[in-house]
């Protein structure tokens, strides 16, 4: 999947160094439990490859279509068995080198179009630590709204400043497709 300035492809070896730095990186790993070691970053890729050869969509490795640089990842996947909902959920994680440009909102625009306009979902969701303002900021940024009823605390997060969460939405028909780029 192409955006203006990504590129959303599957795994390839040479992502593994770079995921797994990111993976360690205490500040973006702060609304999780914790950071991650290079074997519980490799287990996640292929996780995530397997899923996309499966099923033909999942958490993509996301890319800078101008200097070929692994900057994180973005995708879909199904919420998780246990949650007080259900639905497709769209998430996004980039390294630090690559906030502030805009590329988190770039990408879940990517995402979440290809949810709503190629898989036909009835509507996608995102689900982030209520803390993480980085997070629910691109969420709005691309048309997702919130409604407090829905916040819940994470099963899967130790009791803890973590475990509030919110749940954002887009249905299908709040969807607004952006126009194709010019030229």
């Amino acid at each position: 999947m192409r955006t203006e300035r990504l590129l959303l492809r599957a795994w390839r070896e040479s992502d593994l160094g770079p995921w797994a730095a990111m993976n360690a990186d205490p500040e973006v790993r702060e609304y999780f439990p914790g950071v991650l070691t290079r074997e519980q970053s490799e287990a996640c890729a292929a996780a995530f490859q397997a899923d996309l050869e499966r099923r033909g969509w999942g958490w993509w490795a996301v890319e800078v279509r101008a200097t070929g640089e692994f900057i994180g990842f973005a995708g879909l996947d199904p919420v998780d068995e246990g949650m007080p909902f259900t639905g497709v959920e769209a998430g996004w994680r980039l390294a630090r080198t690559a906030w502030g440009h805009g590329y988190a909102t770039e990408a879940a625009r990517a995402v979440v179009a290809h949810g709503l306009e190629y898989l036909r979902l009835p509507e996608v969701l995102a689900v982030a630590a209520a803390g993480n303002r980085r997070s629910r900021a691109v969420m709005h940024r691309i048309g997702m709204t919130r409604d407090p009823a829905e916040d819940f605390d994470d099963p899967t997060v130790p009791a803890g400043p973590l475990r509030p969460s919110v749940v954002y939405r887009l249905r299908a028909g709040d969807h607004r497709p952006e126009p194709p780029p010019r030229g």
